[in-house]
């Protein structure tokens, strides 16, 4: 369930699927929501152990993250895997890079990019793995932390409209 959404990005298929746009959507004002970083979180935290895949389009990055990150301010204090309350995966035609508190790692790449990834956590122990998806899984990059708060999936977008992810059915 997300409602945490900047006003540029917009919701269709029953909040399935996010689209970043030129036009600001009317949604009503909330505290939660993200001001000027176009990006969302979703409102039900992770527990345990979660696993989930994505499509996606254009340029975009796939997060989990505390609630408790900035929503105004300072970009580097807003935007997922700039800061140390969140990890990301951030996506784009060329490249994989993964990113957490403003350290970024470019990850080999492979003969091609894939328009699907995995995300998987395991909350207790501390893991987070990323995933490209082809008609297999090939692991991108896990982080090992221990996690302090509980998670939340995020999904962010750079400046070009039309970029978009979707959540795949399971």
């Amino acid at each position: 369930d997300i409602c945490y959404n900047n006003r540029s990005i917009k919701l269709s298929d029953n909040n399935s699927e996010m689209t970043r746009v030129k036009v600001k959507q009317p949604y009503p004002d909330h505290p939660e929501r993200f001001e000027s970083c176009k990006q969302l979180l979703c409102r039900n935290g992770l527990t345990g152990r979660c696993y989930w895949e994505v499509k996606w389009r254009g340029r975009v990055y796939i997060s989990v993250s505390y609630r408790g990150i900035r929503r105004r301010g300072n970009i580097s204090d807003c935007v997922f895997g700039r800061n140390n309350q969140s990890w990301s995966l951030n996506c784009s035609d060329k490249v994989y890079t993964v990113s957490h508190n403003d350290k970024w790692t470019h990850l080999p790449s492979s003969s091609s990019v894939s328009h699907r990834v995995a995300v998987y956590v395991d909350c207790p122990t501390g893991f987070l793995s990323f995933y490209r998806v082809s008609d297999k899984l090939i692991h991108l990059h896990t982080f090992n932390t221990t996690f302090t708060e509980p998670l939340y999936p995020g999904f962010g977008f750079w400046s070009w409209s039309g970029s978009s992810v979707s959540l795949c059915s399971l």
